[in-house]
C-alpha cells in the first residue's frame, strides 16, 4: 500500500518514523518485519534500511529521492498560500479557454484535476477529483465544485489507474519535482494527461515582459521546461496545441495583460499572478511606476497601441494532449 505525502511534508517526521521502525525491528515486533519483507527483503536491520522502508512506502525508490523531494518542496519559494488569498476575485476561467482545454480532455468520462486551485477550467459535465496542496486555494472553490483534496503532484493520494485522465492547468512551476509529478499523471491517468501550460520563448516577447519585468521571464525559463523538455518528458505521443489569448480573456494571469497594460497597475491583479508575487517588491513598484508614467504620457499607446485592437494573440498558452493508450 503506497502513502502519498501530505501538501506540507516535515522532513524531520519522517526521519522520526524510520528511527522508530528501526527501533521495532530490532525488537522483532511482527508488523515492523512485515513491512520490511514488503519493501526491502534480505536487507539487515539499520537505519538505512529503515529510511528505505518509508521511502518505498511512499512511493520512492529511495530515501535520498525521497528526501530531496521534500527538502525542495520546503524551499520552493512562493507557494500558492502566498498568493491564494484574493485569487478567485481575478483568476475566472475563461470560456474560450475552457473549451480548448474541455476538447484536449476528448471523451474522457472522469478527470483527476491536479493542482486544482480553485476549479478553474475544471469540467463541470463529468466527476472530478480535485488535488490541491494550499489550504487557501482549496477555500475559495465554488460550493458547485467537489472540494479539493490536499495532495501534492508528486505524491498524488490515488489509486493506479484513478481516472481516464489527469489534467493539470498552468501549475508546473508550483511543483518541486517536474518528472515525479508527471509520472504521477501517468500513474493515476488510464488514457490521457493534459496539460496546460506556457512556452516561455514565446511568452518572452510580450511587452511587458521585454520591457519592464524581464526578471520574470528569467525565473519562468527555470520553472516552466521548455516545449521540446516536456514533450520528450511525456515519453508517449504528444500533440502541443496553441491557444490564442482573447484580447476581452476574463481569466487575470499575467498573460491577459497583453492588450490590457491598466491592469498590471491593479496591486491586486499582481498579487494574484505567481509571476509578481514572487519579485522583489521595490522592483516591481520601479516597473509599475515606469509602465504608469508611459500610460500617462502616450508612451506605451505609441509603441504597443495596435495590439488593443487585436481580437486575440499568441502569447504562449499551450495544452499537451498525451494520449497513454
Amino acid at each position: 500500500m503506497i502513502s502519498s505525502l501530505p501538501p506540507s511534508p516535515d522532513l524531520e517526521h519522517l526521519r522520526r518514523e524510520a528511527k522508530h521502525l528501526q527501533r521495532r525491528l530490532q525488537a522483532g515486533d511482527p508488523a515492523a518485519v512485515a513491512r520490511l519483507d514488503a519493501h526491502t527483503p534480505g536487507l539487515p536491520v539499520a537505519l538505512g534500511t529503515a529510511q528505505m522502508v518509508v521511502a518505498r512506502e511512499h512511493g520512492f525508490a529511495s530515501w535520498a529521492q525521497l528526501k530531496s523531494l521534500v527538502t525542495r518542496m520546503a524551499s520552493s519559494g512562493v507557494r500558492d498560500d502566498t498568493i491564494g488569498p484574493g485569487y478567485a476575485d481575478y483568476q475566472r476561467a475563461d470560456p474560450r479557454i475552457a473549451a480548448a482545454v474541455h476538447d484536449a480532455l476528448g471523451d474522457a468520462r472522469t478527470i483527476v484535476n491536479v493542482g486544482a486551485g480553485t476549479g478553474s477550467y475544471e469540467p463541470s459535465d463529468r466527476p472530478v477529483i480535485p488535488i490541491e496542496p494550499s489550504t487557501a486555494m482549496a477555500l475559495q472553490r465554488h460550493p458547485r465544485l467537489p472540494p479539493a483534496v490536499l495532495g501534492v503532484a508528486e505524491s498524488l493520494p490515488l489509486a493506479d489507474g484513478t481516472a481516464d485522465a489527469a489534467m493539470a492547468v498552468l501549475t508546473l512551476h508550483h511543483w518541486a519535482d517536474l518528472e515525479q509529478g508527471l509520472a504521477e499523471l501517468t500513474r493515476v491517468a488510464r488514457r490521457r494527461t493534459v496539460l496546460l501550460t506556457i512556452d516561455p520563448e514565446v511568452e518572452a516577447q510580450m511587452w511587458l515582459f521585454q520591457h519592464y519585468v524581464p526578471e520574470i521571464i528569467e525565473q519562468d525559463r527555470r520553472d516552466f521546461p521548455a516545449v521540446e523538455h516536456l514533450a520528450a518528458l511525456l515519453k508517449a505521443p504528444t500533440q502541443v496545441i496553441t491557444v490564442p489569448v482573447p484580447v476581452d480573456c476574463v481569466d487575470g494571469f499575467a498573460l491577459a495583460f497583453w492588450s490590457r497594460p491598466e491592469a498590471v497597475l491593479d496591486p491586486g491583479a499582481r498579487a494574484a499572478t505567481s509571476g509578481f508575487a514572487r519579485m522583489d517588491k521595490d522592483r516591481e513598484a520601479a516597473a509599475v511606476a515606469r509602465l504608469a508614467d508611459h500610460l500617462r504620457s502616450g508612451a506605451w499607446d505609441q509603441a504597443h497601441g495596435h495590439l488593443r485592437n487585436l481580437p486575440a494573440l499568441d502569447v504562449g498558452l499551450r495544452p499537451f494532449v498525451t494520449e497513454l493508450s
